[in-house]
């Protein structure tokens, strides 16, 4: 960064990059809506005010915000490639996610992790990632690969590692089985997110005590006030499988509002063609909870929680990371901004904005083709044993 340049820009004794005029700035701190244009210089906000520019654009008095952000986000289960996935999200106004790779780590182990980084290191999009906590999940699976604190400790060497994901064992948290008191050790000062349906009293207290202070499994309004009371995040999920919002946002109030961040979980691609991060804003907002609110939750919330300094905020010295909305209600996307740059316009990713990507492991499911013969149970007595799908 060009810091001394930034400072000059702001004072309007170097020309800006670009100038966005008549706008109305969404500010998440003072939760105002404010006239006026912003300046932007090396990819980040100079100022919020008029300035010489090398370039200026007016949109027209639309809405102008934070880029958006996905705080719990398994990439592999939209079935693309990160690139790809940048492409569809990008004219949704989603600018950056925090994902766990712990699908494709399942199969893939290291090398997985190491694909979902190497793949989004030169696309205009943030992929901040949180390490597996569970490979396998349970010891019952036969994905391939495992994963201990050995394995996983290279990765924090990146800068776009930022903790350790989902700990869906919290039996063995609390029962310091499976080596995870070791992993969450291993981490020092960085975060854990947790992954605990149900879990309440002694047991949670133990849970939160090993330092893991978010939830994204609270599927009623009494888990998620008791995880609430007790200092955790409570990520509200609404993606393709699970959908919690409905249930959740009438807990979300002014005086706890920062405590709550909307994430997806795990979004297929019919439903990514409906919207990912702004469809989220789209049903909060119809379910009752204020617009700039609702912003927060996509933007200044997760930028805290996870540590992600200069991100989630319309302010000087923030990134340039900006989304255009023609009116918050519907929070149609006209334009999305990234560091500077605009990536997306009318729905659509501009053209050589982000690199097509390349598939890994695509031959790692292998079936021969079934004849109904072939799956034909006899019968061999009154009774038949079946799995049931809950």
């Amino acid at each position: 960064m060009d810091l001394k340049g930034l400072i000059k820009a702001a004072r309007g004794l170097e020309r800006a990059d670009l100038v966005i005029k008549n706008a109305r700035i969404v500010n998440v701190f003072s939760g105002e809506i404010i006239e006026s244009s912003v300046a932007v210089y090396g990819g980040s906000i100079a100022c919020l005010e008029d300035s010489p520019a090398r370039r200026t654009m007016d949109i027209g008095g639309m809405y102008l915000a934070p880029g958006l952000i996905d705080g719990h986000i398994h990439i592999e289960s939209t079935m693309l490639t990160p690139p790809e996935f940048a492409r569809a999200v990008l004219p949704r106004g989603t600018t950056t996610v925090v994902s766990d790779p712990h699908e494709i780590a399942n199969v893939m182990g290291r090398r997985g992790i190491r694909y979902m980084l190497d793949s989004t290191e030169k696309i205009p999009f943030d992929v901040f990632i949180m390490l597996p906590s569970c490979v396998p999940s349970t010891g019952l699976e036969t994905g391939g690969a495992r994963l201990g604190v050995r394995e996983l400790k290279p990765f924090l060497k990146s800068q776009r590692v930022v903790g350790l994901a989902e700990v869906m064992d919290y039996l063995g948290v609390i029962e310091g089985r499976r080596g995870l008191p070791g992993k969450i050790r291993s981490l020092g000062h960085r975060l854990v997110d947790g992954h605990a349906p149900g879990l309440s009293g002694k047991e949670l207290d133990a849970y939160i005590s090993a330092g893991i202070y978010s939830d994204h499994e609270c599927t009623d309004v009494e888990e998620a006030k008791e995880k609430l009371r007790k200092g955790m995040y409570v990520m509200i999920r609404e993606g393709t499988t699970e959908k919690n919002l409905e249930e959740l946002v009438p807990l979300v109030r002014k005086e706890n509002a920062r405590r709550f961040i909307f994430v997806s979980d795990d979004i297929h691609p019919m439903d990514l063609e409906r919207g990912h991060m702004d469809r989220i804003l789209r049903k909060a907002v119809s379910s009752g909870l204020d617009a700039v609110t609702a912003l927060r939750l996509v933007t200044l919330n997760p930028a805290e929680y996870f540590g992600l300094k200069g991100f989630g905020a319309v302010a000087p010295g923030y990134l340039a990371d900006l989304v255009v909305f023609e009116d918050l209600k519907r929070f149609d996307v006209r334009m999305t901004i990234k560091r500077g740059r605009v990536v997306a316009r009318n729905g659509r990713t501009l053209p050589r904005a982000v690199t097509a990507g390349r598939p890994v492991n695509a031959d790692s499911v292998n079936i021969g083709w079934k004849r109904m013969k072939d799956i034909k149970v006899r019968a061999r007595g009154a009774v038949i044993k079946v799995i049931e799908v809950v």
